[in-house]
């Protein structure tokens, strides 16, 4: 009997390591700037909870002001190109917010400002990344390459941020930020040794803007499975994204911890993330695809009630502790939820169409965050920080049920609709020109 090739790791894939390199990067970089930035706003600048949700706003406004149209032009770009010109542009406004703040000109102004672009390099970096893989290594590899790309976020939320905490007794949160900056340089550097060529579509074949943005949306919102997806991961985002704009000001001033304690939290509790990420295949196969979607979106918010929790519970047990806990369980559900739901998207969708639909399912999904961060911080500032975070648990739960309640608890494999023989166009141990 025949025994076919044992498929090789994508360790062994050349372009795949630097893509893999580069995203590490700039994930330290990124946790290191996720940690300073809010601790700037708060303990330099004085931010209050309000000001803190128009920070976390300006972050993320660009994906419902350029998402569905940065779905078009980057399905027309060299997504590598998009991919160096985000991390260039990320670096130049980083290092701006640097020169700020040790000059003694910050100001949430200035923030806010960094924030808007740096949304919009996001917006156009994400999707390029999420378009760029299943090309990059072949359809059948994309789960894996997923799986990496996640453990690899999840080592950086693990250790970035306790490195950090220690840092910060030392040194101020403006130089954290400018390590940021370096980690962005080197991306670039490691993006531009990937050798593999992409080529550009046919300009005979492209839609006009408008029918193409149309074509993208009609895709989510009219595939099955596909278009409850994105309607749950929406409303949920919006509840998450009212919690977290607020746990850093939660940390430090309602339960008053400190900056060491706050790294602790942030890299004890990820570790869960890398349990999640290592176990994510394993759980997969043994819970099924859409099984471990329904259940992994119900999971998160259950784990998030941790979070109030620790206030309520500070006479009784170490909030401290609380919050490593509820971390710790909720990172590993919310990692099995991203690369189940990531590589059904991926699978699901035609080559042509996955700039458009990750554009379209950005938007619908983070296009509600702007919003979240200026409801979530009039919610503190009206009613407490806490009231605010069980609002957040209530709005999550209720969010995940229509994935509870339909054929996803029912299916071990999710359908995929890419033809077969494009499945595995490329052969992860070549040197890919």
């Amino acid at each position: 009997m025949h025994t076919p090739p044992r498929r090789k790791s994508l360790v062994w894939h050349v372009d795949f390591r630097q893509l893999w390199i580069a995203d590490a990067l700039s994930q330290v970089g990124a946790q290191l700037t996720a940690l300073a930035l809010p601790i700037y706003a708060v303990q330099y600048l004085g931010a209050s909870e309000l000001e803190m949700g128009y920070l976390s706003s300006s972050q993320t406004i660009a994906f419902l002001i350029l998402g569905l149209p940065a779905g078009v032009w980057v399905d027309r770009m060299l997504k590598r190109s998009v991919l160096i010109w985000s991390d260039v542009l990320r670096a130049l406004v980083l290092g701006a917010v640097v020169a700020f703040a040790v000059t003694g000109n910050g100001s949430m102004a200035m923030l806010y400002i960094a924030g808007v672009i740096l949304s919009v390099a996001t917006v156009f970096f994400d999707i390029a990344h999420l378009s760029y893989l299943p090309g990059l290594v072949g359809l059948k590899h994309i789960s894996e390459g997923n799986t990496k790309l996640q453990a690899t976020y999840s080592i950086a939320a693990v250790a970035v941020p306790a490195v950090g905490g220690l840092l910060l007794r030392v040194v101020s949160a403006p130089l954290l930020i400018a390590v940021n900056v370096v980690t962005y340089v080197v991306s670039v550097v490691f993006l531009g040794r990937i050798r593999h060529r992409e080529q550009l579509p046919d300009r005979s074949q492209q839609l006009p803007l408008l029918p193409a943005i149309r074509e993208g949306l009609t895709f989510i919102v009219t595939t099955p499975l596909l278009n409850r997806l994105v309607f749950v991961t929406a409303v949920s985002a919006f509840f998450s994204t009212m919690g977290w704009a607020m746990v850093t000001f939660y940390v430090l001033t309602t339960l008053d911890l400190g900056e060491g304690a706050l790294g602790v939290i942030m890299s004890a509790s990820a570790v869960g993330g890398i349990l999640g990420a290592i176990f994510a295949r394993m759980a997969t196969v043994w819970i099924g695809e859409g099984r471990i979607i329904a259940l992994s979106a119900l999971a998160s918010p259950i784990m998030f009630a941790g979070i109030p929790l620790a206030w309520h519970l500070r006479h009784e047990l170490n909030p401290q502790i609380t919050l490593i806990v509820a971390g710790f369980l909720m990172q590993i559900s919310v990692t099995l939820f991203n690369v189940a739901q990531v590589s059904f998207r991926q699978r699901l969708c035609p080559p042509h169409l996955l700039g458009r639909m990750n554009a379209s399912f950005r938007f619908i999904v983070w296009g509600t965050m702007p919003f979240a961060g200026v409801v979530g911080g009039m919610i503190a500032h009206q009613f407490g920080v806490v009231t605010m975070l069980w609002v957040v648990v209530i709005g999550e739960i209720a969010a995940a049920l229509p994935l509870v309640f339909s054929r996803f608890m029912t299916l071990r494999e999710l359908p995929s609709t890419v033809v077969e023989t494009v499945e595995d166009t490329t052969d992860p141990t070549t040197d890919e020109r």
